[in-house]
């Protein structure tokens, strides 16, 4: 039995394996959106595949640490890959934040591969407005 080999198809997976790999090395991984409400920062991030209970969060001052390893699928014995594009490996990701937050009032979400931080504000980073004084 023949196999007709494409060489315009071998080059169009040669060359999205390549785009894959390099990639990889530009964009940080995982993901995250930060943005700002009133007093709070709320930061998501994609982390599907992974128990709660395996996220390491920290906070320090203005800056937010996510840690966490994703584990790789295993084959049964028979088994074999005909495709095996997802990543897997731990992971660290430092983001900084736009102000220092109260670390005691964080509140972590986690739901269908999303987490959702929400970070308030520290009381003593909060603008003070100062009240001026005149000498007479």
């Amino acid at each position: 039995m023949f196999t007709i080999l494409n060489p315009f198809r071998e080059f169009q997976d040669f060359d999205q394996d390549m785009g894959r790999i390099f990639s990889r090395g530009r964009q940080a991984y995982p993901p995250v959106n930060v943005y700002v409400t009133g007093d709070d920062v709320v930061v998501t991030s994609e982390v599907p595949g992974i128990e709660a209970s395996q996220i390491d969060l920290t906070v320090a001052g203005d800056m937010l640490t996510l840690k966490a390893e994703k584990k790789p699928v295993d084959l049964k014995e028979g088994e074999k890959w005909h495709r095996n594009e997802r990543a897997y490996g731990s992971f660290n990701r430092t983001v900084k934040l736009p102000y220092n937050v109260d670390s005691s009032k964080i509140e972590a979400l986690y739901d269908k591969g999303i987490l959702k931080l929400t970070l308030p504000r520290a009381e003593s980073d909060k603008p003070r407005k100062i009240n001026v004084r005149t000498t007479e």
